[in-house]
């Protein structure tokens, strides 16, 4: 899952959402411990639904698709294409007006925690409010600036042309592949997110 899946999958849970979308840059022990114990759960939501998305099988069979030219990164690739399943299916977001108002219902919920947030994703924040990331999900230049964002951050991917001709060209078969997992993935969020609740 990418930030939109990782968003919703906090459940409108405001502490745990923050650390959702911050799970990637929250690097060692010291700096997970530092965070309140709200924003900390999400960290380790995030990190719990990334093992289970990752392992999943229709994770599986639709990392097959990147494998060829993108190797271990091609489930990074499978989490972009997830969010924008996400962004358009119905069961998540009725319209897309209903998207759109959760996108700033997030954008609000961050600005919130700010100050205490990691330094690199209070440099990113600015731009994804901006223009919007959460919301370009949604369309298929979205999905290839999100591809393309992707190689730019990575270290050994040139270019995402041949991930987004695999996504374009297999698009009904990974969108079911999403539909084998967004229902499993909701449940398993869940399930973690009640067992902080016991606690």
């Amino acid at each position: 899952m990418n930030y939109l899946g990782h968003a919703y999958l906090s459940f409108n849970h405001p502490e745990l959402l923050v650390g959702n979308m911050i799970g990637d840059h929250i690097k060692g022990r010291i700096a997970l411990q530092s965070l309140p114990q709200g924003i900390h759960n999400g960290v380790l939501l995030h990190r719990e639904i990334d093992r289970f998305a990752d392992n999943h099988p229709a994770s599986q069979k639709a990392k097959t698709y990147f494998r060829e030219h993108y190797r271990l990164y091609a489930g990074a690739f499978v989490d972009s294409l997830y969010d924008h399943f996400i962004a358009n299916d119905p069961h998540c977001f009725t319209s897309e007006q209903a998207l759109f108002d959760f996108t700033q219902e997030t954008y609000h919920t961050l600005v919130q925690y700010l100050p205490q947030l990691p330094e690199g994703f209070q440099k990113i924040f600015p731009y994804m409010r901006e223009h919007n990331w959460l919301y370009g999900y949604r369309t298929m230049k979205g999905m290839q600036k999100s591809f393309n964002g992707l190689a730019h951050r990575a270290k050994y991917i040139d270019n995402a042309d041949q991930a987004y001709v695999a996504f374009v060209s297999h698009y009904y078969t990974l969108n079911q592949y999403y539909y084998e997992f967004i229902d499993d993935v909701k449940s398993f969020a869940q399930s973690v997110i009640d067992q902080y609740a016991e606690k």
